[in-house]
């Protein structure tokens, strides 16, 4: 998947070229984040395939989780630390309080925007490393004294966090929010992506990039296989999935961008 170039040409929609027109992409989640993803590949004159890859359940353990969201209502807690924008959908179906009192932190933009749209404040996103290591860091700045902190995430995270956070002497209980499970795609989009018809693979998660090794065991290469940031593409590789293209950031935007920064090479085969 190292070749440089996508499979088709790129062709202009009204005199104006778009970088990515005729392309078309996976989108690997779906609901509002999918389609917001989907709207922007279209100003770019891609054609967007919304295939999720992964979808969420709910906790093994949800007496723990009630009981930590009361505490968090009754200003157990001084920091609330998120690291998905996935959380923040748990946050909001438990119509979870957040006291005034209580500072809120999220791993990044895509996070913060997602606290936002469902009317919760955020106190701090990390200014240099949008990860879990750089929220915790940050925050050990901040805090010189022993705080306590809630930290809801997935079954499946690694305790980076929580465990920087304790050395650092505060007291934290870490609470898991949800499992992550993998969705079977179509047999259309299976054969898309085993014929080529897929120019692109937008991978945001370690998690999707288990799936897609897992769920397309043979993909082009051709195929442009593109991370949302450093982290996710060390996951991705660690995973077997050889990655093209790395966002600077882990923001959507960035994604998006770098796709569309791609070399294109003209392939004579296929235009």
């Amino acid at each position: 998947m190292n070749e440089g170039h996508w499979n088709t040409p790129n062709p202009t929609t009204g005199g104006v070229p778009k970088p990515l027109s005729g392309r078309r992409v996976l989108v690997p989640r779906g609901g509002p984040w999918g389609d917001g993803v989907a709207a922007s590949l279209r100003q770019l004159g891609a054609v967007p395939v919304i295939a999720p890859l992964i979808n969420f359940a709910p906790t093994n353990d949800q007496a723990t989780l009630d009981e930590a969201l009361a505490d968090l209502a009754a200003g157990a807690f001084d920091w609330l630390t998120l690291t998905s924008a996935t959380t923040v959908d748990v946050l909001y179906a438990y119509e979870a309080v957040i006291p005034a009192e209580t500072k809120v932190a999220v791993v990044g933009e895509t996070t913060a925007a997602a606290m936002q749209a469902v009317g919760y404040r955020v106190d701090l996103v990390p200014e240099r490393d949008n990860s879990a290591q750089g929220m915790a860091e940050q925050m050990i700045e901040i805090e010189t004294e022993p705080r306590k902190v809630l930290t809801l995430r997935s079954e499946i995270a690694k305790p980076v966090l929580t465990r920087l956070l304790i050395e650092a002497g505060h007291d934290v209980r870490s609470v898991v929010a949800y499992r992550t499970v993998g969705v079977p795609v179509t047999e259309k989009i299976a054969t898309d992506v085993h014929s080529g018809r897929i120019n692109a693979i937008l991978v945001t998660s370690g998690s999707v990039a288990e799936q897609v090794v897992e769920q397309f065991p043979e993909i082009p290469a051709s195929t442009v296989i593109a991370a949302i940031g450093p982290r996710t593409a060390k996951d991705a590789k660690r995973a077997g999935l050889s990655v093209d293209v790395v966002a600077d950031r882990q923001t959507v935007d960035s994604l998006i961008e770098a796709v569309a920064r791609f070399p294109l090479t003209t392939d004579e085969s296929t235009s």
